[in-house]
């Protein structure tokens, strides 16, 4: 076997993104992992030029014709590369001269974006736990002072003639009483799961009937649903707990809209890892919605209580949302920008248990 026969095999078979260009840049050889990661076609890429399928926000073409002029090649650590239109992926990848037969370059790629998200997600699971054993040493040390304040409060009334007066104190003790509801809440011990086979398309259903109901026709809420997504085994009325949380959390994001838009979008995952765990199939459901965006300054720490983007928001919903999914084994994302923002709630489908 030639010698560049078995070079050419050798590097087909690596599962790290190969690209090799000529010394004007242009794609001489791209192997089948880089093929994938781009999702390119080699036949179709072949003596293009590198900008078609390699490029990035800043000058890539000139560093790498640095590294031609000088012989020197360099790494670059979590890259932003735009392989198509509308496709932008995250990678680490170095860039080596070679002299063998002709002058080039070779392209070293490795994909960082799952990686990346895999770290976020681990982060979410372990914040949150660090968070609700901190909310709950809080809430036991706030219930205490709540109740000396309404009984004081009470004693107060009865010495008070005046109406007015007595308004104030009446305000004293439905606050404390809110206040100590929402430390109740904080406190209460997640309910043991009542798993059963359920389709979520059901569940989801449910959901969109709550929600345009609670809009009071003002809200039409559209479906796109995958109807191939098998039974997966939750807790039927946990998730709908869980979903409508997020749903109505979307559809008051939209209060005000002149043309409000809510989307409920099924869709499977395969081999689809959630925090550490990797499942051989995944549902994702996503609630979209056209409004103003989750605030930057809080779109990292929105599973988290008391965190809430609107002022009479307590801060929940969310956070009771992501919980009850947790318990699935699954996880909650957001993405969101101004006109566009997607709660993605990803759901083991085989049977296993806690």
């Amino acid at each position: 076997m030639r010698p560049e026969v078995l070079h050419t095999r050798v590097l087909d078979t690596l599962t790290t993104a190969i690209v090799l260009v000529n010394a004007s840049l242009r794609v001489s050889y791209l192997n089948p992992a880089a093929e994938t990661l781009l999702g390119l076609s080699r036949g179709r890429v072949l003596g293009e030029h590198l900008a078609r399928i390699f490029h990035e926000d800043d000058d890539t073409e000139a560093g790498l014709r640095r590294v031609l002029a000088s012989g020197i090649g360099f790494t670059k650590r979590q890259a932003t590369l735009h392989p198509g239109i509308e496709t932008t992926i995250t990678v680490d990848y170095a860039v080596t001269p070679i002299t063998i037969e002709t002058e080039g370059l070779l392209i070293e790629i490795r994909p960082l974006d799952r990686l990346i998200r895999i770290s976020r997600e681990e982060a979410i699971l372990s914040s949150q736990q660090m968070t609700q054993l901190m909310i709950r040493g809080l809430a036991h040390e706030i219930k205490n002072p709540l109740g000396g304040l309404r009984g004081a409060a009470q004693l107060l009334a009865r010495e008070l003639d005046s109406e007015q007066l007595i308004d104030y104190t009446n305000v004293i003790i439905e606050e404390a009483d809110r206040l100590r509801n929402l430390v109740d809440r904080l406190l209460s011990a997640p309910r043991q799961l009542v798993r059963a086979a359920l389709n979520v398309h059901e569940v989801l259903e449910r959901v969109r009937q709550l929600v345009e109901a609670e809009a009071g026709g003002r809200l039409h809420v559209q479906r796109d649903y995958d109807p191939s997504i098998p039974e997966l085994i939750g807790d039927r009325e946990q998730l709908i707990q869980a979903l409508l949380n997020v749903a109505r959390n979307a559809a008051q994001a939209l209060a005000g809209s002149v043309q409000p838009e809510l989307r409920l979008r099924t869709r499977t995952q395969r081999q689809f890892t959630i925090g550490n765990q990797r499942h051989r199939l995944v549902c994702q459901i996503d609630i979209c919605d056209n409004g103003p965006g989750v605030p930057p300054e809080i779109v990292d720490n929105i599973f988290f209580p008391m965190i809430s983007g609107r002022a009479d928001g307590s801060g929940l919903g969310l956070a009771i949302a992501q919980s009850i999914v947790n318990q699935h084994r699954g996880l909650i994302e957001c993405t969101s920008q101004p006109g566009h923002t997607v709660f993605s709630i990803l759901l083991p489908l085989e049977n296993g248990s806690e």
